[in-house]
């Protein structure tokens, strides 16, 4: 039943977290596109979607840590520090995708709707720190996939 649950945990991370990488990577780049050519309702299009996907696949991402939590219970390692560390970091994206990116994409979104919307942050500078923000969120699911697959100090052997 672990190894079931390993691949449910594994198949969700995929699943779920990878749509959610790629498409919060692809919107600063797609904002920046929106905000130097106001008329180009594909980019704002672009937007949408990107957004779309980020926020209902971070829904659906939850799977992960409970299929996590089943398979860590089954195998026993509930209390190991490299399991420990992997929770705080993936409470920590999640809080960086929930508090930070899905607020500032649904910012850009709302100044990009309408030529006429007030301009505070259609600057570069909204799209770079949207993109900053988006590379913290990748580079802490990169390290909990390390984390994952080194297990260090693990003696499971699955």
């Amino acid at each position: 039943m672990t190894k079931f649950l390993l691949s449910l945990h594994v198949l969700a991370a995929i699943v779920t977290i990878g749509p959610v990488t790629v498409a919060a990577s692809m919107f600063p780049a797609a904002l920046r596109r929106a905000l130097g050519d106001s008329g180009d309702g594909d980019a704002r299009t672009t937007l949408r979607t990107l957004h779309r996907i980020c926020r209902v696949y971070a829904g659906i991402g939850i799977a992960v840590p409970l299929f996590g939590f089943a398979t860590a219970g089954g195998l026993g390692v509930l209390g190991s520090p490299w399991l420990i560390t992997s929770i705080l970091l993936t409470a920590v994206a999640a809080g960086v995708l929930v508090l930070l990116i899905l607020p500032a994409q649904d910012r850009a979104l709302t100044e990009t709707a309408s030529p006429a919307a007030p301009r505070p942050a259609r600057t570069p500078l909204a799209a770079g720190r949207l993109a900053m923000f988006t590379g913290i969120f990748n580079v802490l699911w990169v390290t909990v996939t390390v984390l994952m697959i080194a297990r260090p100090g693990s003696t499971t052997g699955v």
